[in-house]
């Protein structure tokens, strides 16, 4: 008998009767922490960024504890066990949209101290706009004798593929629980929804630039900072994702240790220029992705610069990286710094320099130090995730920039000297034959050596 429909296939983790906030929560919550419990290479992973020790992991779910008379339940509690060494943290989840909350938070961090637990974990779609920051901001009072860490559920299923396909799980069946688990969560319904929304102050500022009326003082403007960055955090998380290797954004020392001092910069910038900005180390590239977007221009710009060879003559420095981009696309910008150049290089699309390599010179008597190719994609302008977004063509142009510019360009190193075959080199015989051999021979003994290159 032929089937009518395809039937679903039974999952450890179904996503079918999920009705509902609160049973949404609550089941993320349960699957996440069964997981890391039954997957001991993954619950380490989410463990040690909090400092917990290496040893049995033990989750629970709903714990009740008594507060001022009245009973809480965090959404889970960890518990690590290494030999009389016990670590426990709470959990606090929140799906979709929902925020974290400062009072409830303050609530769990009052329950670990008392009972002195160590940490209180949070997890939310929301992503902070550095690493190492929280969301929400809470009394630091209560932050004496407890840490508070957050992930983003981007981050928990980033690290869930990186176990999975690239680092590895050592049974098979464990290795099949976790894949489960991100299939659960990629999945809508789970509510481990992606960065989707730019915020409400997105169309104000983005019209505000378009008319040249946006100032430093309309808190709007440092929104949108903020939220630009974290969806390069985002990006990061992504990419990293996709390429198996920790991707991070690239900040400041002053910048990790004041967020807000971030957040004044490109504020500044898109007040002033219409432009933000950020930067992406990733592992083994020639520097580190930048990207820039130009809000008046309505354009989005991933870079990478690369030194030009020690040697050789300009055109040849320029032949060298057209080899190197040989099969990426022609409306690619390239532009050339010479040494001792002040401003800008001089700069062509690669097309352009591939028929005549000798436009990106301007002077043949000075060397080219350095080149900076950069892809340029058309700037989304809608404030959610979707076609013609903005989220989409930051997320498209960092991962098309690595892809066509980043993964191909290597540094230049010097051949080394070759040795060259007897035969080939010349000796001027009438030269040497008026000179006295001062190497060593076998045929030498003590009174030859020691006598050696003396007068007769």
């Amino acid at each position: 008998m032929a089937e009518e429909k395809p039937w679903n296939a039974a999952r450890l983790i179904p996503t079918s009767g999920i009705n509902g906030a609160d049973e949404q929560e609550r089941r993320a919550t349960s699957a996440l922490l069964a997981v890391m419990s039954a997957v001991k290479e993954y619950g380490r992973t989410i463990t040690s960024r909090m400092g917990a020790p290496a040893g049995a992991l033990e989750t629970y779910i709903e714990v009740p504890f008594l507060l001022n008379g009245s009973k809480v339940f965090p959404d889970g509690l960890i518990r690590v066990k290494r030999g009389s060494k016990i670590w426990t943290a709470l959990v606090e989840v929140k799906t979709g949209s929902n925020e974290l909350q400062r009072e409830q938070l303050e609530n769990y961090l009052d329950v670990a101290r008392e009972h002195r637990f160590d940490a209180l974990l949070t997890i939310s779609n929301e992503i902070p706009p550095s690493a190492g920051a929280h969301p929400t901001t809470v009394d630091k009072r209560k932050l004496k004798s407890v840490s508070i860490h957050h992930l983003s559920w981007t981050e928990v299923l980033a690290a869930a593929v990186m176990q999975k396909e690239f680092r590895g799980v050592a049974d098979p069946d464990q290795a099949w629980i976790l894949g489960e688990l991100i299939r659960y969560l990629e999945h809508p319904k789970s509510g481990a929804v992606q960065f989707s929304d730019m915020g409400p102050s997105w169309v104000p500022v983005r019209d505000a630039v378009a008319t040249g009326t946006l100032r430093k003082s309309d808190k709007d403007a440092a929104q949108i900072a903020g939220r630009f960055d974290a969806l390069l955090r985002y990006a990061t998380l992504k990419l990293g994702q996709r390429l198996g290797t920790d991707v991070t954004q690239v900040l400041s020392r002053a910048e990790s240790a004041n967020p807000a001092l971030r957040v004044s910069t490109l504020t500044e910038s898109l007040v002033a220029e219409g432009k933000m900005s950020g930067a992406i180390r990733i592992p083994n590239t020639v520097s580190p992705l930048t990207l820039t977007v130009d809000m008046r221009a309505g354009q989005v710009a991933g870079s990478f610069s690369v030194d030009a060879p020690g040697e050789g003559r300009p055109t040849t420095r320029v032949n060298w990286l057209l080899r190197q981009l040989k099969d990426a696309p022609d409306t690619l910008r390239v532009e050339a710094f010479a040494a001792r150049q002040r401003g800008g290089g001089n700069a062509e699309l690669l097309g352009a320099v591939r028929e005549d390599p000798a436009v990106l010179v301007i002077d043949p008597a000075k060397e080219i130090k350095s080149f900076t190719i950069t892809f340029l994609g058309k700037m989304g302008a809608n404030r959610q995730k979707g076609r013609s977004s903005f989220i989409d063509s930051v997320i498209d142009t960092v991962f098309t920039s690595y892809d066509v510019i980043g993964q191909r360009l290597k540094d230049w190193a010097a051949a080394p000297p070759r040795l060259r075959k007897p035969e080939e080199v010349e000796v001027d015989e009438t030269l040497s034959s008026d000179l006295p051999s001062a190497a060593l021979s076998s045929q030498d003994d003590e009174r030859a050596t020691s006598s050696a290159g003396r007068p007769s």
